[in-house]
Order: structure tokens, then sequence, then C-alpha cells
């Protein structure tokens, strides 16, 4: 499907069907994450792997028990390495750039995904400190999503959107 297609294909996932998602697939969606631009090319972000059941049933224990993250085969951990922007963009970089580099690193994850034929939901809701606890993630990882992929057993109908017109305003000068 052309991209315009693609974005219109895209839906939040909540249930999946108990089929395990091809390492060919995965691997074209570490891909894609790969190809995500980010502050000076430094790729400042780290994607942990998740498919242990017992693993994923914590990370829903942190995301205000959130069990769909359990019945998806594999669940992506998304972490801005703050230290890594930070060496070179200083407290911006550890701030912003870092967590601007995780959050497009997961973006492309999610269209790649869905190109794929697989279904996703971005997870923002979690306890921090418990996702770092529960992926033993390096002191200067923040996490910043999770990313939940399984082949879909859910067609939800497409979300109301506000218009472009709300989004977007001409900046005026004087």
């Amino acid at each position: 499907m052309d991209f315009f297609e693609l974005m219109n294909a895209r839906r939040s996932i909540r249930a999946y069907q108990n089929r395990p998602v091809e390492e060919e697939k995965i691997s074209q969606i570490f891909d894609a994450a790969n190809r995500a631009p980010s502050a000076g090319n430094l790729q400042a972000y780290v994607i942990l792997v998740v498919r242990r059941p017992a693993i994923k049933a914590a990370l829903a224990r942190a995301s205000l028990n959130q069990e769909f993250l359990t019945q998806a085969p594999v669940v992506l951990a998304f972490f801005a390495h703050q230290q890594m922007s930070a060496a070179k963009y200083h407290q911006r970089g550890a701030e912003l750039y870092a967590i601007q580099d995780a959050t497009i690193a997961c973006a492309y994850a999610q269209l790649a995904a869905t190109q794929l034929g697989l279904g996703t939901v971005w997870v923002g809701a979690f306890d921090d400190a418990a996702v770092k606890r529960t992926l033993k993630a390096q002191a200067d990882w923040r996490p910043v999503a999770l990313l939940p992929i399984g082949y879909p057993a859910e067609t939800p109908a497409p979300t109301p959107r506000r218009s472009v017109a709300e989004l977007v305003k001409e900046a005026n000068h004087g």
C-alpha cells in the first residue's frame, strides 16, 4: 500500500491472535526503526524486546493493568538513552532530543508493523520506575513507549480526528 493508505489503515489494536510473529517481520520492524531520523544521527535510544510471558505480565501491571500487553507475542520497549544525547547536546539532548529519537523510532516501528499486516498500540501510560525495574534498564535510560506487536484479533473502526483547520495555523508576525 502507498504511504497514505498505510496511514489510514493503522489502528490501535488491543486484542491479538495466539499466533507468533515471524522473525523476518520483527527484523523488518527493527530495520524501519533504525532508519528513523535522530538528533545528530546519534540514535540515542534503545529497544528492548520482550517475549517471555512473565515479563509481559509484569509490564502489564506496570502499565496500569493494561492486560492486552500479555496477549501480544512481542512487546517492544523504547527507551531514550539520555546520556548518549547529553554527551553531545547537554541538557537539551537529555531532556528533549533523546526522547524525540525514541519517539520517532517507535513511530517508524509502528508504521512498519502495520505495513506487514500486524497490529500495534502505543502504550505511554506506565510507571517509569516499574518498567525500568521489570526490564532491568540502565539508570540513564528513560522509558518512552511500549509497543505490543501481533496479528490483530479485532478490527476497530477509524477514530474521529480533529480537522486539519483546527491543527494547522498560520504564524503571523507583527
